[in-house]
């Protein structure tokens, strides 16, 4: 009888070495500078406004949205931080290069219904060349939130365009993207786009 409350007690204290590890790799450790989270969403009545202005925006820590990332890795084990962010990466540069190329086919799959007739709205009013992107130099994850089993992850992609002119711009995008936990589709949807005002 001791040696299985032993073994009753070693398996608690390893479940929660493990709980505790894991939310120690999360959260990380509190320095002292850490930003408050914000936890609206800025609208913007342009999908792409943030092409035509400057980067300005500070971009917080991925700890700012470690309640939220951790919310969606407890409902979705499969859930990883580093793919999710390469997928987003390349979803940002197709997207961008559909728009500029007004390639409806490649935007309609990706983009929600609302995204893609904000979409929609600026290629029919546009009146030539856009700008191009031609780099990525950041991309980090600033929000999470777990609604039901909707997951929600907002990342700022901070990037180089050149314009119809050739001149040179950084912007700050923050762009979401949405996907039911346990749904057959694993692809994520863009859902809401933001950022600096022109």
């Amino acid at each position: 009888m001791p040696d299985s409350q032993l073994i009753a007690i070693l398996i608690a204290a390893m479940v929660a070495g493990v709980v505790l590890f894991r939310l120690y790799t999360v959260l990380g450790r509190r320095t002292g500078h850490e930003p408050q989270p914000d936890n609206g969403r800025p609208a913007s009545p342009s999908p792409l406004q943030t092409a035509r202005a400057p980067a300005q925006l500070e971009l917080p820590p991925e700890g700012a949205c470690a309640r939220g990332l951790l919310d969606i890795e407890l409902a979705d084990p499969s859930f990883d931080r580093d793919h999710f962010l390469k997928g987003a990466r390349t979803a940002y540069e197709i997207i961008q290069k559909a728009y500029a190329d007004a390639d409806r086919l490649a935007l309609r799959p990706l983009l929600s219904d609302d995204v893609y007739a904000a979409f929609e709205r600026e290629l029919s009013a546009r009146p030539g060349a856009t700008a191009r992107l031609t780099g990525i130099n950041d991309t980090r994850i600033v929000g999470a939130e777990l609604t039901g089993k909707l997951a929600d992850i907002t990342v700022a992609f901070r990037a180089s365009f050149a314009g119809p002119d050739g001149a040179p711009r950084e912007v700050v995008d923050h762009w979401s993207f949405a996907r039911t936990i346990g749904a057959t589709d694993p692809n994520w949807i863009l859902v809401a786009t933001a950022g600096d005002p022109a």
